[in-house]
């Protein structure tokens, strides 16, 4: 009979655990949907097709920090919850972000942002 019980709670966790994965899946695949036309780029390149259009830019920048964030599991509100903290962690990110391109300018951009992601959060 226990094991019986234990069976049924454990059928009746699936809906629950099933539709969870989907929605974490659903998260990553729009995440990659955005990024993955845009994987593409180099440092320079970026700035290339940009034309001047820092929102261009910074769209593709976004994009591929959601991507680097979602992979590592990283909820920003853990290492910054005032403004004056975001403020530190988005300008300790760029200063990674300008050293790893100003390195290599032929880099693709999506493995510098994921270093810089790495970088940043670890010196926190």
């Amino acid at each position: 009979m226990r094991k019986l019980s234990s069976s049924l709670v454990a059928l009746s966790l699936i809906p629950v655990l099933l539709s969870t994965a989907v929605r974490a899946d659903a998260e990553a695949e729009k995440y990659v949907d955005d990024a993955l036309p845009l994987m593409y780029h180099t440092c320079q390149s970026v700035v290339d097709e940009s034309n001047g259009d820092n929102e261009y830019v910074d769209k593709v920048l976004r994009a591929m920090v959601a991507v680097s964030l979602y992979n590592r599991e990283v909820d920003i509100e853990k290492f910054a919850k005032s403004d004056a903290d975001k403020t530190k962690l988005r300008d300790r990110f760029i200063a990674e972000l300008v050293e790893g391109c100003t390195e290599d300018k032929s880099a693709l951009l999506a493995g510098v942002v994921d270093d810089a992601v790495a970088d940043t959060l670890s010196a926190k």
